[in-house]
């Protein structure tokens, strides 16, 4: 079984056991609590991923960070015992990845990547969120980029749909147009 493939069973098995007791964005903001501070520490992570480190020293690792965040739930908590006693650890990333898709998924969030040729304001964000919802896409998590080359106007990519509002956009289609004549 490929390292993708896993994660993605044990993002299943995470999802499924939290939507029967609906605390789904909870489990998913411990998961995401215990693979940051994973990544910040890096002493901490040697140890958790290192094969040579017994299962046993591992668990009590993560006991110990349990207690002192205390707010872990238990399911995260067994997932990370899971993970520690059969040497996964190192999945953690890809099973947040997988078990925040499918969240989204099931709660009806959609992902827009939004292009501008300058920062948005948090007025024009709240305004980009507003017609995104309003055109349909439900609650939307908003990914910002900035690129000068579009000299204006919004790029939003959601999916695979790509809606191209820039200025350089319609001065192609402009010149594409005098040129056919």
């Amino acid at each position: 079984m490929t390292n993708r493939t896993a994660a993605v069973r044990y993002a299943r098995a995470l999802f499924d056991v939290n939507l029967e007791s609906g605390d789904l964005r909870k489990a998913e903001s411990d998961l995401d609590l215990f693979a940051r501070l994973v990544d910040e520490h890096e002493g901490l992570r040697r140890v958790l991923f290192a094969a040579a480190v017994q299962p046993p020293k591992k668990r009590a690792i993560i006991n110990d960070l349990r207690n002192r965040l205390r707010e872990v739930s238990p399911t995260v908590t067994r997932l990370l015992t899971v993970l520690a006693d059969r040497g996964r650890l190192a999945l953690l990333p890809d099973i947040l990845r997988f078990y925040r898709a499918r969240v989204f998924e099931h709660l009806g969030v959609v992902d827009a990547e939004v292009t501008t040729a300058q920062p948005l304001s948090p007025a024009q964000d709240a305004e980009v969120r507003q017609r995104l919802a309003a055109a349909g896409a439900g609650e939307v998590r908003i990914t910002t980029l900035v690129d000068p080359d579009i000299l204006g106007g919004v790029v939003t990519r959601i999916g695979s749909t790509v809606y191209d509002g820039s200025v350089a956009r319609h001065l192609e289609r402009m010149r594409r147009t005098l040129l056919e004549r």
